[in-house]
């Protein structure tokens, strides 16, 4: 995933989790895997998986549109 799009997910997936009022760790809890994975996703270090993101919308109460939503979609040759 290019850097700008995983920025963009991240602060998404961020963004989220503050709104639901949860912790790195409860979201870690919540879709078994470590807080440092989340931390890792959350400072666009670590790309999710599609599973893990499917989780996380899950988790967070939100579509995966609202995930991905100002994400830039990838044009050809990328």
């Amino acid at each position: 995933m290019k850097k700008s799009r995983l920025k963009n997910l991240a602060l998404n997936i961020k963004t989220a989790r503050i709104r639901k009022e949860l912790t790195q760790q409860d979201l870690a809890f919540e879709i078994n895997v470590s807080q440092h994975s989340i931390s890792q996703i959350e400072q666009y270090r670590q790309t999710p998986s599609a599973l893990m993101i499917y989780d996380i919308a899950n988790a967070l109460e939100i579509s995966l549109d609202e995930l991905f939503k100002g994400v830039p979609k990838r044009t050809d040759g990328e």
